[in-house]
């Protein structure tokens, strides 16, 4: 293990992270708020100690091997999010707690949406400007991540993506090397970012309000600058720009660079990935919208309007809301929770097991149940048909296990912990599929719950964003053998 390599590659994103601190300062500026010195102070720290960290390890030159790439992976999100609790904690509004600013900061950078924060509106526009920013950073942080990181550790949506299913990803790279991949994608990410900022200024947001809210619908996060997220603005206009993004956020980041220099959509439907993906949301966004009408809740014009707004907000993790979906009839507040679990495509700034795994899984129990009728038939599984490799389709098998075990153990644990069932249920599930709305306690927030359920919700969500394996490996003595 490269320990100093580690400490300088950590010092130097910590240094790097260190200089977004700064840009709040301008929105303090602009609007006269007092936390110019909080964000300085809080700048200082973080690039202080990310630049000893640099120091002390610069004349390390070593190549980085495997082991050293997961605990960069797994240190990336965990450090940043308890230096990026930093201003968090010394701001007077909203002063929080070390417990309360740590979980607000993973919940930020993992895009999870989870907030402790109960009065948004009156906060300084200058922290309600780094809440968004702290998922924006994040969102890009996961695609290049997931694209040009965790396949070379061979972990990852992305692995299982690329292995063997057409498209953009069947190469070992986009480009040659990480730095050009990472760039292709950051240029995708602002693209969509300054497109969704100008459409929701035309659809009638301010200019502060529509920037921040494109940096969370384009990362998927779901934080809003007020308590009544997108509903603040009752305007199906804002809904529609945010329904719209939020399904091309879901999709594969690398699937857009092929379909924009192809010029054609055709590429998004000629994607077994996406295609899925989009059926899904029409399907489960088509049975809330007729629930929601049958029952009464809603006219059908309303009914339309918020059952598809909910629906592509919870399968995609986003988490804006513009309804209390919690009090709609018993079947769909569970109904939504559950296609939180399929989430967006891989190599997308989306939470959930992910839609490339559920195509494998559904593929495996269609066999399964023809080898019922034809034991002796051999049965490769197919994508676009192109056969899948069978040690990658019983790693997703291993995958799906683990998940659903870390799911019900972090159930029982927030149980253990005083909350009731419907609360732990639908934390658990909001924290581990990055969604961050939840039912019963946490319904508006998580502010009102324990520091020890607190915890356990943020491990929860490194988990969820680490994609499981990339955490887990290190609890394993094998790795730390030499």
């Amino acid at each position: 293990m490269h320990y100093t390599v580690i400490g300088r590659v950590l010092g130097l994103l910590l240094s790097l992270f260190s200089f977004t601190m700064l840009t709040p300062i301008v929105v303090a500026l602009i609007y006269g708020e007092e936390t110019i010195p909080m964000f300085f102070l809080a700048f200082a720290i973080t690039g202080g100690i990310g630049a000893l960290s640099w120091w002390l390890s610069r004349n390390d030159h070593a190549d980085l091997r495997t082991r050293d790439g997961f605990i960069i992976t797994v240190l990336f999100w965990l450090v940043l999010s308890v230096f990026g609790a930093l201003p968090l904690m010394l701001a007077e509004a909203p002063h929080l707690r070390f417990t309360d600013a740590v979980f607000e900061s993973i919940s930020g950078l993992t895009t999870t949406g989870a907030t402790v924060i109960g009065d948004l509106d009156s906060l300084p526009r200058s922290i309600l400007y780094y809440r968004q920013q702290l998922q924006w950073l994040g969102g890009i942080g996961i695609v290049v991540i997931a694209v040009a990181i965790l396949p070379m550790l061979g972990v990852g949506g992305m692995q299982l993506y690329r292995a063997e299913t057409p498209g953009p990803m069947k190469d070992s790279k986009l480009k040659p090397r990480i730095t050009e991949t990472a760039n292709l994608l950051f240029r995708v990410y602002l693209v969509l970012t300054v497109c969704c900022a100008v459409a929701y200024y035309a659809a009638g947001m301010a200019p502060f309000d529509a920037i921040c809210h494109s940096f969370s619908t384009v990362a998927i996060g779901g934080f809003s600058t007020h308590d009544a997220s997108l509903g603040f603005y009752d305007s199906p206009a804002i809904m529609f720009v945010a329904m719209v993004f939020m399904v091309l956020a879901g999709l594969n980041f690398a699937l857009h660079y092929l379909a924009w220099g192809r010029k054609s959509i055709v590429s998004y439907w000629q994607d077994p990935e996406a295609r899925l993906y989009l059926t899904l949301l029409f399907g489960g966004g088509s049975l809330t919208v007729a629930y929601l009408y049958f029952s009464q809740v809603y006219a059908l014009s309303d009914s339309l309007l918020h059952g598809s707004f909910q629906y592509i907000s919870i399968m995609t993790t986003t988490g804006f809301a513009t309804a209390d979906f919690g009090s709609w009839p018993t079947f769909l507040p569970f109904f939504l929770l559950f296609a939180s679990f399929f989430g967006a495509c891989a190599g997308s700034t989306g939470g959930g097991i992910k839609i490339s795994r559920m195509l494998i899984l559904g593929k495996q129990c269609m066999r399964e149940v023809y080898r019922l009728v034809h034991p002796n038939a051999v049965l490769p599984i197919k994508i676009n048909g192109r056969i899948f490799p069978e040690r990658i389709a019983d790693g997703i098998w291993a995958f799906f296990g683990a998940y659903l075990a870390i799911y019900y153990f972090i159930v029982l644990l927030l149980l253990a912990s005083g909350l009731d069932y419907v609360t732990a249920w639908s934390a658990t599930a909001a924290a581990l599929n990055n969604l961050g709305p939840g039912l019963g306690d946490v319904a508006l927030n998580y502010g009102g719950i324990n520091d020890f359920a607190k915890w356990v919700l943020c491990a929860g969500m490194l988990l969820g964003r680490l994609e499981i394996f990339t955490l887990l490996v290190l609890f394993s003595p094998t790795f730390w053998r030499s």
